[in-house]
C-alpha cells in the first residue's frame, strides 16, 4: 500500500465477469489497493479477490437509469489520492473501451496525480471466445469495429459513419444498444447491410447466467424485445457469428 504524500490512481479492467480471465497484473493491483471504486458490471467473484482491508465504493452507472455522476467519481478518486492512498478504479471489460477513462485520466493529470492503466479482456473478446467464434476472418471480416449503442441522452449517437457500419465485410460490436437496437438496425438496412446478416445479442458473457439470442439484423430487435434482456447487453453483427 502507498505511504507517499501523494498516492496514485490505477485504472483496471475487470474483464467480462469470469474471475479466471482477470490478468495477473490486475489481481496483484487488487491486493495492493487502499480504495477500490468499482462499476456495476464488475462481478462479485472479481471483487472478492480484492484486499480485504481496502475500502470498497460502488460507483456503478446503470444504463438509462439513475447513476453515479462522473464528476463525483473524479472527485472521490482525487481526494483519496491526495491522502496518499492507492486508488483502484475497477471497470468492467477493458478500461479504455466505452468507460469514460478519458475523463478520469484528465482529472488525475489536472490534480498532478500519476495514473497507471491495466488492460482487461474486453466484453467483445470474451463473448466471442465463450461462444467459439472469431471476431475477424481474412475472407469475410477484414475489419473489426466497436460502437456505442447510445449517446449521453440515450438515443443513437450523432455523426455515426453508417456506410462503414453497414460494411458486410466487417464485424461490428455494439455496446449496450437495448433501447436503440431497432433504430440502429433500420439504419444499417437503409445503408445496404443485407437483411440476412447474422446478429447475436449476449448478456452476462462468461458467467453461469450467460444468455444469447441469435437472429439477423432484420429480426434481432424484436427478438431482444421479446426476451426482455437487461440493459447490459452487447450485439455482435457479421458473418463471423455463423
Amino acid at each position: 500500500m502507498s505511504n507517499d504524500k501523494t498516492g496514485k490512481i490505477i485504472l483496471v479492467g475487470a474483464g467480462c465477469g469470469d474471475p479466471e480471465l482477470l490478468t495477473l497484473k490486475a489481481a496483484k493491483a487488487l491486493q495492493n489497493a487502499d480504495v477500490i471504486l468499482y462499476d456495476a458490471l464488475v462481478s462479485a467473484e472479481v471483487l472478492a479477490m480484492a484486499n480485504k482491508q481496502a475500502q470498497k465504493i460502488s460507483v456503478g452507472k446503470k444504463g438509462h437509469g439513475e447513476s453515479c455522476r462522473q464528476p463525483d467519481i473524479n472527485k472521490i478518486m482525487v481526494n483519496y489520492a491526495n491522502e496518499g492512498k492507492t486508488i483502484l478504479r475497477l471497470k468492467g471489460g477493458d478500461p479504455l473501451i466505452f468507460s469514460r477513462a478519458a475523463e478520469e485520466i484528465e482529472a488525475a493529470h489536472a490534480a498532478g496525480i500519476p495514473v497507471e492503466i491495466i488492460s482487461g479482456i474486453s466484453t467483445a473478446q470474451a463473448t466471442a471466445a465463450a461462444l467459439g467464434f472469431p471476431l475477424t476472418h481474412r475472407e469475410s471480416a477484414r475489419r473489426l469495429q466497436f460502437v456505442t449503442g447510445h449517446d449521453h441522452k440515450g438515443g443513437l449517437p450523432e455523426g455515426m459513419n453508417w456506410q462503414a457500419l453497414a460494411d458486410k465485410n466487417s464485424t461490428t460490436v455494439v455496446y449496450m444498444p437495448k433501447k436503440t437496437i431497432a433504430a440502429l438496425s433500420t439504419k444499417l438496412l437503409e445503408y445496404g447491410l443485407p437483411a440476412d446478416t447474422t446478429a447475436l445479442a449476449v448478456m452476462s458473457a462468461t458467467l453461469p447466467s450467460q444468455q444469447e439470442i441469435k437472429g439477423t439484423i432484420a429480426t434481432i430487435a424484436k427478438l431482444m424485445e421479446k426476451a426482455q434482456l437487461p440493459d447490459a447487453v452487447i450485439v455482435i453483427i457479421g458473418d463471423v457469428v455463423k
